[in-house]
């Protein structure tokens, strides 16, 4: 496939997920996004009497003195947020056994986010990486500005294969001036990321979505099969036949989901698993919806 042909059908993939995105978030998804997350501040918005219950620190007493009775202060959510999408483009991020690899995925579930985000009035930037911080937008209002990122993410094509959790949450930390919320897209094949995650956690609200593939969750009975990692190139031969084999398989693949979730949990980071292989709207609802609901209490 020539360079001409292979832009061609990114962006014809581009315009797909673009469609597909937008029917998401005017169906269903954007009153959510906009009830889990909070603007930067409060701005004044008008006055008016004192009620029963008013929190009294907010009676204007020059107008209350004008008035003859109390008067307080309106105010509304600052609504604009800056929104970063922290995508991972590494080697295993290429890897798909279904329908979809993950870097498609991730550029999908970064669309949702994204049109949400624009439809909102919020700026949104990106970061790719993988070994390193490998490229960084800006954030910025507006539908065009989405569609770079969507495009940005299915284009990119690392220096260096391999994942560091650490450098990407360091880039964020130095470059980022103002409290941002950050979306970490990644499988999270890394080690280690307790730290760097705590440290992101500190700083920005920061929310975990783990995509993975339904052939990482457990390997297939066929034989005698080679297996490969992208990030390294190294191989091994396997017999997939043996029971053992696929049941110690299973075991290390759910100690490294389970310590996922277990790392975002000790730093309060709301987190997701999405895979390839099914809706990942369904799961994002609910992320949102567990934020919503402690936006409530």
């Amino acid at each position: 496939m020539t360079e001409d042909e292979h832009i061609e059908e990114v962006m014809n993939r581009v315009h797909k997920l673009e469609l597909k995105a937008r029917r998401l978030v005017r169906e269903s998804f954007a009153g959510e996004y906009q009830s889990s997350f909070r603007g930067q501040g409060l701005d004044f918005d008008d006055f008016r009497e004192y009620q029963h219950g008013d929190e009294i620190r907010f009676i204007d007493w020059n107008v209350t003195a004008r008035m003859g009775s109390p008067y307080i202060r309106k105010f509304r959510e600052e609504r604009e947020l800056a929104v970063i999408l922290a995508v991972d483009i590494s080697g295993s991020s290429d890897f798909g056994s279904v329908h979809f690899s993950k870097r498609e995925a991730a550029a999908e579930t970064a669309a949702i986010i994204g049109f949400s985000a624009a439809g909102n009035g919020d700026k949104v930037g990106l970061l790719l990486f993988a070994k390193e911080a490998q490229f960084f937008v800006p954030p910025a209002k507006g539908t065009r500005h989405v569609l770079r990122i969507v495009r940005e993410i299915l284009m990119a094509k690392p220096e260096d294969p391999g994942t560091s959790i650490t450098a990407a949450c360091d880039f964020l930390i130095r470059t980022l001036r103002r409290k941002a919320f950050i979306f970490m897209i990644s499988d999270f094949f890394d080690d280690p990321i307790d730290r760097p995650l705590g440290k992101l956690a500190r700083k920005h609200e920061t929310i975990a979505l783990q995509i993975s593939d339904p052939l990482e969750m457990s390997l297939p009975k066929a034989g005698r099969v080679v297996l490969a990692d992208p990030e390294t190139g190294w191989e091994v031969l396997v017999n997939t036949n043996n029971a053992n084999l696929r049941m110690g398989y299973e075991k290390l693949m759910r100690r490294q989901f389970e310590g996922v979730a277990a790392t975002c949990k000790k730093h309060a980071i709301d987190h997701a698993q999405l895979f390839t292989d099914r809706d990942r709207l369904g799961d994002l609802h609910r992320l949102l919806k567990k934020r919503a609901r402690k936006r409530t209490r």
